[in-house]
């Protein structure tokens, strides 16, 4: 609803065209380079890829087709790892519908576009402490998977899925896994 929502507002914009609409995140790329779309919006939150996943397949596989982020989850560990999967524009839902048109119009002149309030909470916070591997591992125990199931999905030891654990747990300052996924969540870091 909110998608079709979207592209009903930006095809009311004279000088914009929505080329293809789809509700998952592994089907951004496809539908991209089908459409040779100069713009993709994605959300944080979809199936099949969530959107910054989405975003860096996309910016590997299509580099000219810009990206911009919108979602409800305005968090600066979010906004970082969307720059970081490559892109444009960082945009929180609740901003006027004329913003996500300008923002649009922006990135296919070349810049950035970032929700000031969240830039300034992601500067201010710095970065994400968490290695890479630590999110994975952070990640596939948020289930509450054993240490044993988490080893044996990620080819990992258990002794080092422990060691992974330990040192989230350490760097969000939790008292448990389950606090740290929290935290870590809640921060926009996994």
């Amino acid at each position: 609803m909110v998608r079709e929502a979207l592209a009903a507002l930006l095809s009311l914009e004279g000088d914009i065209e929505v080329v293809a609409q789809v509700s998952r995140g592994d089907e951004v790329v496809d539908a991209a380079v089908a459409h040779e779309a100069e713009v993709a919006i994605l959300d944080i939150e979809m199936p099949g890829l969530t959107g910054i996943e989405a975003a860096a397949l996309l910016r590997r596989k299509r580099p000219a087709t810009k990206i911009v982020i919108v979602t409800t989850f305005g968090r600066p560990g979010y906004l970082r790892r969307a720059m970081e999967s490559g892109a444009d524009a960082f945009l929180v839902k609740d901003a006027p519908a004329s913003q996500l048109a300008e923002a649009v119009r922006r990135v296919l002149r070349g810049e950035r576009v970032i929700d000031p309030t969240l830039a300034a909470a992601a500067l201010a916070e710095g970065a994400n402490p968490l290695t890479s591997r630590e999110r994975d591992v952070l990640a596939a125990a948020a289930d509450g998977s054993a240490n044993a199931e988490v080893a044996q999905r990620l080819h990992l030891s258990e002794g080092t899925v422990r060691n992974y654990l330990s040192a989230a747990i350490q760097k969000t300052a939790a008292r448990n896994r389950t606090e740290a996924v929290r935290i870590a969540r809640e921060k926009g870091w996994l």
